[in-house]
């Protein structure tokens, strides 16, 4: 039952109404006796930091998806290291005076590739945004090279230029072993996928950060290539659950509870 004193918490976005960290969330609240909540708020831009600050000075606080994640970046007042580098945010909340964030996206990545039993030196990212620039960390992390897809010859130079800057290793997409999708493709029925396995012949794995009932039409043609291939499921647990354990710090995320409660979604 909430009530007055009911801790808040809220994903920010748009779209939101696909997302499923309500359902783990929730789950993990309640198994852990928490008095919180946690809801979807689709939102336009403007609305991001005065919806971030609110929530967390009243003691909660939220993850931001697309395609908020740089805006929330600079709405907070102190920003991790890893946000400050990536200029991107997904999970925010109040440390004592401040407005605090964190990129929890690196460790949904790392977990997930860790799950598919991959140790890759070659990365190709799909996409430029907030999520392809956590699996940039994740590659430099892993000390791997890393390539990139994108439709805007523009965008995808700016981003190897940056990737450059934080000292990872330029690659080109031919020589690509594990290939990412960061792109939202494949949220919504009839999404062209983000790529055909004849374009990366030597990728040997395949990671989509999108997931949905009964896995992404990428993943499985990933698959059909006969490359290891998940969607994004474990990168949506990974990452929540590193957000609970900034939310509440003196909290053990109940994995199983969460995993449970996400599969029983998408199963």
């Amino acid at each position: 039952m909430q009530g007055g004193r009911t801790r808040v918490f809220a994903l920010l976005g748009d779209p939101v109404a696909h997302s499923l960290s309500p359902a783990i969330q929730n789950a993990a609240f309640r198994v852990l006796g928490l008095d919180a909540v946690y809801v979807p708020l689709r939102c336009v831009p403007a609305h991001v930091p005065v919806l971030m600050a609110a929530l967390a000075e009243a003691g909660g606080g939220g993850n931001v998806t697309v395609p908020h994640k740089h805006l929330a970046a600079t709405a907070l007042t102190r920003p991790s290291e890893r946000v400050r580098a990536l200029g991107t945010c997904n999970t925010f909340w109040w440390d004592g005076s401040a407005l605090t964030g964190e990129s929890t996206d690196v460790e949904g990545v790392q977990a997930a590739l860790r799950r598919l039993e991959v140790d890759l030196e070659t990365w190709l990212v799909i996409g430029t945004g907030g999520s392809a620039r956590a699996v940039a960390e994740a590659a430099r992390l892993a000390g791997a090279r890393l390539a990139v897809s994108s439709r805007d010859p523009g965008r995808a130079a700016a981003f190897l230029a940056w990737a450059g800057g934080l000292g990872i290793e330029i690659a080109g997409a031919d020589d690509a072993t594990l290939v990412i999708n960061a792109t939202p493709l494949g949220m919504k029925e009839g999404d062209p996928v983000p790529s055909r396995a004849e374009t990366t012949p030597r990728a040997v794995a395949a990671l989509d950060l999108v997931y949905q009932r009964g896995e992404t039409p990428w993943v499985r043609l990933q698959r059909e290539a006969g490359r290891r291939a998940a969607d994004g499921r474990e990168v949506l647990l990974a990452q929540g659950a590193a957000a609970l354990s900034r939310w509440f710090p003196k909290q053990t995320p109940p994995l199983d509870v969460m995993r449970a409660a996400l599969h029983a979604a998408l199963d």
